[in-house]
């Protein structure tokens, strides 16, 4: 018996690879706008699946990778279509945080460069969070919140900031003695 990529829980029938990102994209959107209505969460490209999966009920037996990425396409051009802020940026991946190459859609649909560096990338994410947020009703902080980066990749960056070695201490060329915080050597002035 060969087993179907793509199918319907209720009865087993097969469902086509296009329907089936269509389906899940229908779901996406409105479990998008319910986790923007929680200032700074994320949902992880995983989590995303699953709930759409279980929302749909279809189901596949397709690596995530190879579909999620048409879904999220869906949900890109939908927004966009809706006036609404790019709800994908609300979507990271679980080992790092970060909204991840696929991103790059949401700025050519803007119409805007892809960003050449991944901070740029992640800092754009953030703001457009942060409007996900506004835009979906997040109970905002005092004075409407800020853009962040996903805890999980904020957690990553200030691991790595609290491995980096303090940077050495200005000397004075002259006597060798370490600089005040004026620059100018008590001793050799």
């Amino acid at each position: 018996m060969a087993q179907r990529s793509y199918w319907r829980e209720a009865d087993g029938s097969a469902v086509g690879a296009a329907q089936a990102q269509q389906l899940w994209a229908d779901e996406a959107y409105p479990h998008l706008v319910t986790v923007a209505g929680t200032y700074h969460a994320v949902i992880t490209y995983k989590e995303l699946a699953e709930a759409v999966q279980a929302a749909s009920g279809v189901r596949t037996t397709a690596l995530l990778h190879n579909w999620i990425g048409g879904v999220l396409g869906h949900v890109v051009r939908e927004a966009h279509r809706r006036g609404d802020p790019p709800l994908t940026a609300l979507v990271v991946r679980t080992s790092d945080g970060m909204v991840g190459e696929g991103y790059r859609e949401v700025l050519a649909v803007a119409g805007q460069e892809a960003a050449a560096e991944d901070t740029d990338r992640e800092n754009h994410a953030a703001a457009a969070r942060l409007d996900c947020y506004r835009r979906f009703g997040a109970a905002l902080p005092p004075g409407g919140g800020v853009p962040a980066l996903a805890p999980r990749l904020l957690a990553a960056i200030e691991r790595r900031r609290a491995r980096l070695p303090e940077p050495a201490a200005p000397i004075c060329p002259g006597c060798y003695v370490q600089l005040p915080a004026t620059g100018i050597c008590d001793s050799c002035q």
